[in-house]
């Protein structure tokens, strides 16, 4: 994590937490949100027996406390929403488009290598619905060579994907073949009666980071084949959104796929890309 600053001067503590939160996250908490702080916090507000937010806030900024409890702050104020297969027109795409593009640019007889970012991976549905699609390409072709980076700004959100253990109703949207091959159920002799986790063929070839996507620049590969970055760009400003978007496909390949929440597609904006079906555009080669 970077050290953290305040760039806007504020007066009350409220403010001060506001601006913080947004020149750190990029997230805007405006002031008749204060509800929507307090909703978030309320278990750390429990947990360390603050009357209130004021008493929590003078604890960050007046005892010195807001490096050891920013981590925290950012596991609560983000919100981490994510399914399995959410919007699964584009899991359809990556495997009847983008993986047989992909495969039939391959030499014949060489390894195709694949790569894929999800860009807000949170608990890593993304990443892991993404993983049993390519893995299943790579069942009947075994040329295909994949691995997927998952980031996020939350170091909770993170952990949970690298343990890929999840109760059995959130992978209820993945397709019964692939759960059948891909998951494997709880025993319950631990209390994990109800979890499942996710099979350790597709684990090894998922790896998972912190990352701040208003934070650049991004220590992640260049040359991607797949950048997700879906339902996110719409907590940030129009200039973040156009900093973020800039920043991401610096990192794509020509050629290769940039897919955003079907709510964002009307935000990006690039000279790079043209939109070749909803929330999905394509990086053209130089100089088209």
């Amino acid at each position: 994590m970077r050290q953290l600053t305040e760039t806007v001067p504020a007066t009350d503590h409220r403010a001060r937490f506001r601006d913080l939160v947004f020149s750190e996250t990029g997230i805007r908490m405006p002031a008749n949100k204060d509800h929507l702080i307090v909703s978030r916090l309320r278990r750390r507000l429990l947990e360390g027996g603050f009357t209130g937010l004021d008493d929590y806030f003078a604890h960050l900024f007046d005892d010195g406390a807001l490096e050891d409890e920013w981590p925290l702050i950012i596991d609560r104020i983000t919100t981490n929403k994510t399914d399995f297969f959410r919007e699964p027109a584009h899991y359809d795409f990556l495997a009847n488009r983008v993986i047989p593009d992909a495969m039939r640019g391959a030499r014949p007889g060489r390894t195709c290598r694949f790569r894929l970012w999800s860009a807000a991976s949170s608990t890593g549905a993304e990443a892991y619905s993404a993983a049993m699609v390519l893995a299943d390409a790579a069942g009947t072709d075994a040329r295909l060579d994949w691995a997927i980076l998952g980031t996020d700004i939350s170091t909770r959100v993170l952990e949970e994907a690298t343990r890929a253990i999840y109760p059995s109703d959130q992978l209820a949207p993945v397709p019964q073949d692939l759960r059948a091959r891909y998951t494997m159920p709880g025993r319950g002799a631990t209390g994990s009666s109800g979890m499942a986790r996710i099979v350790p063929e597709l684990r090894r070839r998922v790896r998972f980071a912190e990352l701040n996507l208003i934070d650049p620049p991004y220590p992640v590969s260049h040359g991607l084949d797949v950048i997700m970055l879906r339902n996110v760009l719409i907590y940030f400003t129009e200039r973040q959104q156009q900093q973020v978007v800039t920043e991401i496909l610096g990192h794509l390949a020509v050629g290769g796929w940039f897919l955003v929440g079907h709510a964002e597609s009307m935000i990006v904006q690039d000279h790079r890309l043209e939109q070749v079906a909803p929330a999905t555009f394509r990086r053209k080669a130089t100089g088209q």
